[in-house]
């Protein structure tokens, strides 16, 4: 068997605890939809983007989840949380099996800076399995930067997973960063995103082929959805529509392997100025 239930809960959610409305939302999901195997919720779903939440991992509110999902039944990816760790503070995205045991946790590689200022970096790419195939996991804003998601794949990662919360007006940008992403890596990409005070949803399941197969829109909004991992898999033996084959072409390129050179060039970059958030021009 090759298919694995996903569904995405966008929910409505505030600045604060939202642990009882979650779990209330988790458990009425499994309930309407018994034959789910995994249920993944938006970027800091728990407490919205407030940093005094942060604790340590583990901690009381994974171990909620874990409970929770070996009550169910179910994988869990319960959105993120600030993350409390060497007197640093990190968003990061735990991964929880139907045993409640957690599997692995993602710390995002690239917060939303200048914005979510306060965030350490992550370091490592986080890919895991179930039994009918191989899932990556990311975070937002990690969307915008294609060596994250082509880093998942070449571990192997058929479905890239990436909790979301973005309220802001480039939405639409990131629906096509997910559609181009699932394309050029022949893979499903379920971007998941918040909605209410918190985010303005339109959460996004792309196919391997590229194609939406469901788009939500800006209200709270339950996605279940069916991975096909055999589709994948012949997609990326076969090509897109039996034709481009873009990962066997970038694992056979000679410039893949000298890429390295091109990329540590950080002149041109460095002529950018500082990362900061964009104010009145300055004047002498």
């Amino acid at each position: 068997m090759s298919h694995f239930a996903i569904a995405g809960l966008q929910l409505a959610s505030s600045k604060g605890n939202n642990i009882q409305q979650i779990a209330t939302e988790i458990k009425s999901c499994k309930k309407r939809f018994p034959w789910l195997d995994m249920l993944v919720l938006g970027e800091l779903n728990s407490f919205g983007p407030e940093k005094k939440y942060a604790e340590p991992m583990p901690g009381p509110t994974e171990s909620f989840y874990q409970d929770l999902a070996k009550q169910l039944n179910i994988w869990l990816i319960p959105g993120s949380l600030y993350e409390l760790a060497d007197n640093q503070v990190f968003n990061t995205t735990p991964v929880i099996d139907p045993n409640g045991n957690v599997v692995t946790r993602y710390r995002k590689i690239f917060p939303f800076c200048p914005y979510e200022s306060g965030v350490a970096q992550g370091q490592d790419i986080v890919v895991f399995d179930v039994p009918q195939g191989r899932i990556g996991v990311a975070i937002c804003y990690d969307l915008w930067f294609p060596e994250v998601a082509r880093s998942m794949v070449c571990q192997g990662a058929e479905v890239l997973i990436y909790p979301t919360m973005t309220g802001t007006i480039d939405r639409q940008i990131e629906l096509n960063l997910a559609r181009s992403t699932a394309a050029s890596n022949q893979c499903y990409v379920m971007a998941i995103n918040t909605a209410g005070e918190i985010g303005n949803g339109q959460s996004i399941l792309v196919g391997p082929q590229g194609n939406d197969i469901y788009l939500a829109g800006e209200l709270q909004e339950v996605v279940p959805v069916e991975i096909d991992f055999a589709q994948v898999r012949r997609d990326r033996e076969r090509g897109l529509h039996n034709l481009g084959q873009p990962l066997k072409s970038f694992r056979d390129s000679q410039w893949q392997k000298s890429q390295s050179s091109s990329l540590n060039n950080t002149d041109f970059l460095n002529s950018l100025g500082d990362l900061e958030i964009p104010g009145q021009e300055k004047t002498d």
